[in-house]
């Protein structure tokens, strides 16, 4: 192909299953044309993939500067006591947002997207919150945070979905934000002025999407709801967290009469271009709501773990047929086998029974977590991703057939193994766009990302 290339893999799983000797035709965009099976190889005009391929994860929830103080909260806060929790943890946050710059935002950012890259995620969902400067004071220009963001995922060449984030107040019944809130309240209009700068600029680039991401019914009111609605393209994608700890559902009913979810469905037309981040503590009623929308549950194992969130009703949700993706959300870990696994595990540990995601007698755990979050997430990005099909964007992962949990394994057998058996993603390959962004496990920009990360850390104050 002379404005594009094409890629061959002796074992690719595709929409329909497993393949062999799989020839896939990508055009200069970097979109996949066309899919052969029983192929021949032709060195002069393929290159061959090392490994079994799959299609690279998307991963729908991402506080990009959080990467930075990960590991750094891991401390009884002074005076919490036993209830050391979320809220202690979002105070450190707060204040460690203090001292993110457009530069140190972008440098960090590019860092933990390099590290997602080299994990299998080909794609993220950027949830950003943070517009102004230190204090609240705005920027010049009002984009200059999410325009570093966007040069950051070009660094490390991963795709992304920004989410500009409306955060209109401090909390339930319009309470004055604090110090630490300060960058992050906007108006509606302030808002849309961020998205359409955004769009002037990346109009076309098949790598990127621009959605919103109203707070939570926490942080946004029912008009400041309505309005960013009503500003944006009916089909954009639309994040919302909810329902992510038990004092925010009391609070939501002590203040508006309704929990959190039930809020959201009256105040808005949730459907597929909804992702609903943790929605971890919902009723009966809420679940079966949420799955016959076919809003995506954007869920953080580790995140969740890491915060004492609880855990999120998987089996009754699939049992619902509600859709799910994973996020690495605050970045403790950036390891999608790891959320993948916890997500079953923590079934595992409340109900006492094994392959509970697995659904009917005979299916495959793995395949079921990989191939469920692969179609919640791609259906979060808003972009044609998460297969390796014609129309699709040409981002999938090689991996290392010689890594000692998934040598000799075939089949679903090995996505089980991937995903119970591995510890790092044991990926030699991750395409993207049709461009090979990680080569013998290495991402191309590894040092020099590295390297500008490692300036910035050390002159950060903890």
């Amino acid at each position: 192909m002379s404005n594009g290339v094409s890629v061959f893999a002796e074992t690719a799983w595709l929409p329909s299953g497993w393949a062999k000797d799989v020839k896939i035709s990508i055009d200069a965009a970097g979109t996949i044309t066309r899919v052969d099976t029983d192929a021949v190889f032709e060195a002069e005009y393929m290159t061959r993939v090392p490994g079994p391929m799959l299609p690279g994860m998307p991963n729908l929830h991402s506080h990009a500067h959080q990467r930075a103080m990960a590991g750094m909260s891991e401390f009884r806060a002074s005076g919490a006591g036993a209830n050391d929790s979320f809220w202690t943890w979002r105070d450190v946050m707060h204040r460690f947002a203090e001292q993110v710059t457009p530069e140190l935002l972008e440098i960090v950012a590019a860092q933990l997207y390099v590290e997602m890259v080299k994990a299998g995620y080909t794609a993220v969902c950027e949830f950003h919150y943070m517009h102004h400067g230190p204090g609240g004071t705005p920027y010049a220009d009002p984009a200059e945070m999410s325009m570093a963001l966007m040069r950051a995922a070009a660094r490390a060449g991963i795709g992304i979905t920004l989410l500009p984030v409306l955060y209109v107040n401090g909390g339930y019944g319009g309470a004055a934000p604090n110090a630490g809130q300060a960058r992050f309240i906007s108006t509606p209009d302030q808002l849309l002025t961020i998205i359409n700068a955004v769009k002037a600029v990346h109009h076309g680039d098949p790598q990127t999407c621009v959605g919103v991401a109203p707070h939570s019914p926490r942080h946004v009111d029912a008009d400041a709801l309505r309005d960013i609605l009503q500003g944006i393209r009916a089909d954009a994608p639309v994040h919302i967290h909810v329902a992510e700890q038990t004092r925010d559902v009391e609070e939501s009913v002590k203040q508006t009469g309704l929990r959190p979810v039930e809020w959201l469905y009256e105040h808005a037309d949730v459907g597929p271009r909804w992702c609903l981040v943790h929605a971890t503590h919902l009723t009966e009623a809420e679940r079966i709501q949420m799955a016959a929308s076919g809003a995506v549950a954007g869920l953080c194992p580790t995140t969740e773990a890491n915060l004492g969130d609880g855990l999120f009703p998987l089996i009754p949700y699939l049992e619902d047929k509600g859709v799910f993706g994973i996020g690495s959300d605050s970045h403790i870990s950036v390891n999608m086998i790891e959320e993948l696994r916890l997500l079953e595990y923590g079934q595992r540990l409340t109900q006492r029974h094994r392959n509970l995601a697995a659904g009917s007698p005979g299916a495959s755990t793995g395949v079921q977590l990989y191939q469920g979050a692969l179609k919640g997430g791609a259906q979060a990005t808003g972009r044609p991703v998460g297969e390796i099909a014609v129309g699709k964007r040409a981002d999938f992962v090689a991996l290392d057939p010689g890594h000692p949990a998934l040598v000799g394994k075939t089949g679903n057998r090995l996505i089980d193994s991937l995903v119970f058996a591995t510890g790092t993603p044991p990926f030699l390959e991750v395409w993207i766009g049709g461009k090979r962004q990680v080569v013998g496990g290495r991402h191309v920009r590894e040092q020099d990302t590295l390297d500008a990360f490692s300036r910035v850390m050390r002159a950060l104050e903890f």
